[in-house]
């Protein structure tokens, strides 16, 4: 079945499956949800997760790019993306480059910020949208987020990729926030690149990879399919996971840092990385929603 990516534009997150599509000329189909709640065509789907993107094979709904892209990389193998050190690069990408990120570019844009944007953006993290904070956080922060840079800098001077000789999931990963702080602020992009000429030009050949070909489709259509499917053989269930939890059981999986909307359902496998559970609604009947097991919890109940 083709895969189906729920998501917007402006996502970052979204950006590395996209280029993950292109990296694996994959072809995929594209749904344009809301960067705002509601979303309803989009959580009957995930039982309320509501972070973005999340994709979609058949019944099978995979929500975070963690276990997206270890998804596509399981079914396209070649050419292969995500090898060695990889996934801890993604993982520092996502968090503590992400983190470092966000507040630079909201501390800029201030008083630009709509209304509706940060009170979405409040019930999505639990906690005030200080823009007053961000402000004041974003110098010492630059310069945090330049010395990031420079470990991409050092990197690209002992191979032409992150991954090494070709380009991988480290490059897609690392590349997201360099994206995120570009596209929404340009001059400072530049300014806390001066100087780093391999990342300038990595840059450029990253977004070359493009997003591969896709068509578009609605959110009804996306459901539709779901609920037309039967969800696929799930991965083998790891018998000695540390929580003892067996298939059959009611569980509840949340992110441990922010959209901690809890997702409740049977647990089809505790695998060695990824939960998935079991879930029905009447919008897409039985599907299974796989969640990775790093970021996330996972409780009885």
């Amino acid at each position: 079945m083709t895969p189906i990516l729920h998501h917007f534009d402006a996502s970052p997150f979204s950006e590395k499956v996209r280029l993950l599509f292109g990296l694996k000329s994959i072809a995929w189909q594209s749904v344009e949800i809301p960067s705002l709640m509601p979303k309803p065509d989009y959580v009957p789907l995930t039982g309320g997760y509501r972070r973005t993107p999340s994709m979609q094979i058949g019944a099978d709904v995979y929500c975070d790019t963690q276990v997206i892209l270890a998804e596509l990389e399981a079914r396209y193998p070649e050419p292969p993306a995500a090898t060695g050190l990889d996934w801890a690069i993604n993982l520092w990408a996502d968090r503590q480059f992400f983190q470092t990120t966000v507040p630079i570019i909201f501390g800029e844009l201030g008083e630009h910020v709509p209304a509706d944007f940060i009170k979405d953006r409040e019930a999505l993290s639990g906690r005030p949208f200080d823009v007053a904070a961000m402000k004041a956080a974003a110098a010492p922060l630059s310069s945090q987020w330049r010395a990031q840079a420079a470990w991409i800098e050092g990197q690209l001077a002992t191979a032409p990729w992150l991954s090494g000789q070709a380009p991988g999931l480290a490059d897609i990963a690392a590349y997201m926030n360099v994206w995120f702080l570009g596209r929404n602020l340009p001059a400072m992009l530049d300014r806390l690149t001066d100087g780093m000429p391999g990342l300038a030009d990595w840059r450029a050949r990253v977004a070359a990879i493009g997003h591969g070909d896709f068509k578009t489709l609605s959110g009804p259509e996306a459901l539709a399919i779901a609920k037309a499917a039967e969800p696929g053989e799930p991965p083998p269930h790891d018998a000695a996971n540390p929580q003892l939890l067996s298939p059959g059981a009611e569980v509840t999986v949340m992110a441990d840092d922010y959209g901690r909307d809890p997702v409740r359902g049977t647990l089809v496998a505790a695998a060695l990385d990824r939960t998935v559970i079991a879930r029905e609604d009447p919008a897409v009947g039985k599907v299974h929603v796989h969640f990775p097991k790093t970021g996330y919890l996972v409780f009885p109940g």
